[in-house]
């Protein structure tokens, strides 16, 4: 927000020459000593700006300073506008946007439509704005969260919130942890701001790369069906696999994990055969004949 009434108080400078500090403050809905420290501020970024008492007084640009608004290319604008949209997506709002206005139209971009939420965009953007005020404030947070491994309540220093895998991430440190970890959003529920602050602590270069332990090392051999190439292009890309002389699709893939291929593949339900390796076959055919058992369990009771 303060940003982006510095830059809107450049603007209306460059548009109208002059306006007193009552005319900003009451554009920006602040106060006049707010007003005050942010021509402090702009001075201090480079622009100088000269303020006069008196009846025709007020706050300009210093006369022969010209500020230059073309440092932008069309192309970088784009990007910025693009980057704008993205957040504007999960906040709830168009502050942002209203932000990019400020920097001038970029053909184009009103063409793109982007949204980097979810089905739970409600709940989404209420988490995310929270935990951006706890990451400023340096303060803790508390939520319940679900795993693989069951249900915790957790107290976690918010680090980066960060955009991973088509989902958004909350990276903090656990004190109870002693680490650094990740937590998906939407297995985190309850979400509350603390009073405890906290020292923000330097993040080892190694735990910001959050794919690093995402190894896929368990190659797994499969045949899918003709009409499942649009799930693979979506997954892999084009050229993921082969088209046999009966129309299937072979294709060789690595997971990082037993569980992550299970889920991948029980997915395609009976229109995927695995090939290979021959001990997660039997792993899966384990997992299939238990669902089986499950239903053949409930016709029964009926």
């Amino acid at each position: 927000m303060k940003v982006s009434r510095l830059i809107g108080i450049i603007t209306i400078l460059q548009q109208k020459g002059k306006v007193t500090a009552p005319y900003l403050a009451e554009r920006f809905e602040v106060s006049c000593r707010t007003i005050q420290r942010d021509v402090e501020e702009i001075c201090q970024a480079g622009i100088p700006l000269v303020t006069t008492r008196g009846k025709d007084g007020g706050i300009r640009i210093m006369e022969g300073f010209q500020l230059d608004t073309t440092v932008f290319t069309r192309e970088e604008l784009e990007a910025v506008f693009v980057g704008l949209k993205s957040l504007d997506s999960v906040s709830g709002s168009k502050k942002h946007m209203r932000l990019g206005e400020k920097l001038g139209t970029v053909p184009g971009t009103e063409y793109m439509t982007i949204d980097l939420a979810s089905f739970y965009k409600d709940s989404l953007s209420r988490k995310i704005e929270l935990l951006n005020d706890a990451i400023r404030q340096s303060r803790c947070v508390r939520f319940h969260y679900y795993s693989k491994k069951g249900e915790e309540d957790k107290l976690v220093e918010p680090m980066r919130l960060a955009f991973q895998w088509s989902a958004w991430y909350l990276f903090g440190y656990c004190p109870a942890r002693e680490d650094f970890r990740l937590y998906k959003l939407n297995r985190l529920w309850e979400l509350q701001l603390t009073e405890e602050g906290f020292e923000p602590r330097e993040i080892p270069t190694q735990k910001l790369r959050f794919g690093q332990n995402m190894t896929d090392d368990i190659v797994i051999t499969a045949l899918y069906e003709p009409g499942e190439a649009y799930r693979l292009v979506e997954e892999y890309g084009p050229g993921s696999y082969q088209v046999l002389e009966d129309g299937r699709l072979s294709a060789e893939w690595g997971f990082s994990s037993y569980e992550k291929a299970m889920d991948w593949f029980l997915g395609f339900g009976s229109r995927v055969q695995v090939t290979a390796p021959e001990e997660f076959r039997e792993l899966l055919v384990a997992e299939l004949e238990r669902a089986v058992r499950q239903y053949e369990g409930e016709g029964k009771g009926r």
